[in-house]
């Protein structure tokens, strides 16, 4: 049995995701949109506490904390994505991630769940002009619980925190 490579498929399987294999993510909200990023990238889940801040750091970055004696420079993806009313509530928290080699942490409103994805549960991102740079976006995930479907951005984390807009690698050293 011979098996066709589709552009879906190809898609799919330059996201990082071996075919057939399925590939657990970690789906979070930013205001109304429910996005997913690879589970082995997420060190831990942490309720949100003000950072330090740090002088003439973009917008975006809040800060840092310091994480049992690593100094860890915290993200608001919110605000990063250029979302309206960002606000600090009770379900905020942060994702601490292990990414190029170093600690980050990434504020969002919530965190949702650990779903596991199989290929053909995801498609290729559409070409579109956004907060989110299109390279960032790995795919469209669709997650059906019942009757009800849902669908979550898949993130490629690493890449974004090491692109060079992000500043990490310039604000911040090891």
């Amino acid at each position: 049995m011979s098996a066709m490579t589709t552009p879906e498929t190809a898609a799919v399987l330059q996201a990082g995701t071996l075919q057939g294999a399925p590939r657990e993510v970690l789906s979070f909200k930013l205001g109304a949109e429910e996005y997913g990023i690879d589970i082995l990238k997420v060190q831990e889940i942490r309720g949100y506490e003000p950072p330090t801040r740090i002088a003439n750091a973009p917008s975006f970055m809040k800060g840092v904390v310091n994480l049992r004696g690593v100094i860890v420079p915290i993200v608001d993806m919110r605000t990063r994505f250029m979302l309206d009313d960002v606000k600090y509530d009770a379900f905020t928290v942060v994702i601490i991630l292990n990414v190029v080699g170093r600690t980050v942490g990434i504020v969002v409103d919530s965190v949702s769940d650990v779903l596991e994805l199989r290929p053909e549960q995801i498609k290729p991102a559409p070409e579109f002009n956004g907060s989110v740079d299109a390279t960032h976006i790995t795919g469209l995930g669709t997650v059906k619980t019942g009757d009800d479907e849902r669908m979550l951005i898949l993130l490629e984390i690493e890449q974004m925190m090491s692109s060079a807009d992000m500043g990490l690698t310039d604000h911040f050293t090891h």
